[in-house]
C-alpha cells in the first residue's frame, strides 16, 4: 500500500515537471522556430496534453470499466474549462474573452461537457453508432472552428503567417519535434503507472468507478493547466500579443476537449465493444 501511494505521488509530480519543463518549453521553442500561428500551437498542445486521457480510456475499455472512462472524460473536460478560466483570470485576460472567436469556441467547449452528461443521464447505449456520430461531430466542429478563425481573425492571420521549415534550421526543428514526441511518451508511461496506482488505492478503499473516473480526470488535466498558463504568460510580455495567448490557450482547450470526448472516447468504446 505504501509503495503504491509513493508511486502515485512521484508520478503526479513527474507529470507536472514533464508538462512544464519539457512539453510546454519545447512547444514554445518549436513555435518560435517555425513561426507557427497561435491556433496551430494550441492545437498541438491540445493533442499532446490529451495523451493521459487516451491511456485511461484504453485501459477502461480493456478492463470493462467503461463507466470509469466516461467519468474520466467528463471530469477532465470540466476541469479543463475551470483551469482555463483560472489561468485567464491569473494572467489578467478576462477582457480578451469578448473576442467573437473565443466566445464561439467556448460554446463548442460547453457542448463537449453536455454530451457526456446526456449519455450518462439518459443511459444511452455505447455502440458503433455512437462512435460514428462522435467522429462526424469531430469533423463538423473542426471545420466550423477553422472557418470561424478565417472569418473573424483574418487580419491577425495575415500578420501571423506561418513560415516553412526551409527558412529555419531544419535540424533544430527536428530536435524539438523529437523532444515533443519523447515528452508525450513520458507522459503516456507516467500516466499509465499513475492510473494503475490510483485504481489500486481506490479499490483497496472500496471507491466506486464514478469516483475513480473523476479523480483520474483531475490528474490527467494537469498538463492542460500548465500549457494554458504558459501560453498566456509568454504572450503577456507585450500588450498587443495578449490576445494571441488567449487564442492559443482557447485552441488548446477546444482541441483537448474535442479529442477527449469525440476521438479518445470513441477509441475507448471501440476497445470495449471488441473486448466484450
Amino acid at each position: 500500500m505504501i509503495i503504491t501511494f509513493l508511486k502515485f505521488i512521484i508520478c503526479s509530480i513527474l507529470i507536472v515537471i514533464i508538462s512544464k519543463n519539457i512539453l510546454a518549453t519545447t512547444l514554445r521553442k518549436l513555435a518560435q522556430s517555425m513561426n507557427l500561428k497561435s491556433k496551430t500551437v494550441g492545437n498541438i498542445a491540445g493533442i499532446a496534453t490529451s495523451v493521459p486521457e487516451l491511456l485511461s480510456l484504453g485501459i477502461a475499455g480493456f478492463t470493462g470499466l467503461i463507466d470509469t472512462g466516461i467519468f474520466n472524460i467528463l471530469s477532465s473536460n470540466v476541469i479543463n474549462v475551470l483551469e482555463y478560466f483560472l489561468t485567464v483570470k491569473i494572467n489578467g485576460n478576462i477582457k480578451k474573452m469578448k473576442n467573437k472567436v473565443i466566445i464561439i469556441e467556448l460554446i463548442i467547449v460547453l457542448i463537449t461537457i453536455i454530451i457526456p452528461v446526456i449519455i450518462y443521464v439518459k443511459d444511452i447505449e455505447l455502440n458503433f453508432m455512437i462512435i460514428i456520430i462522435f467522429l462526424l461531430l469531430f469533423c463538423i466542429f473542426s471545420i466550423t472552428d477553422s472557418k470561424i478563425h478565417k472569418k473573424y481573425l483574418g487580419k491577425e492571420n495575415e500578420i501571423e503567417k506561418e513560415q516553412g521549415a526551409e527558412e529555419k534550421d531544419k535540424k533544430q526543428i527536428l530536435k524539438y519535434i523529437i523532444i515533443l514526441i519523447g515528452a508525450t511518451i513520458l507522459i503516456f508511461i507516467t500516466g499509465n503507472i499513475l492510473s494503475d496506482s490510483l485504481e489500486t488505492l481506490c479499490n483497496n478503499f472500496g471507491v466506486s468507478q464514478i469516483i475513480i473516473g473523476i479523480l483520474l480526470g483531475v490528474i490527467t488535466s494537469a498538463p492542460e493547466f500548465i500549457t494554458f498558463n504558459e501560453a498566456q504568460k509568454y504572450h503577456k510580455k507585450e500588450s498587443k500579443e495578449q490576445l494571441k495567448g488567449v487564442i492559443e490557450a482557447t485552441n488548446n482547450l477546444i482541441s483537448s476537449n474535442m479529442l477527449n470526448l469525440l476521438v479518445i472516447q470513441s477509441i475507448g468504446i471501440l476497445i470495449y465493444l471488441i473486448s466484450y
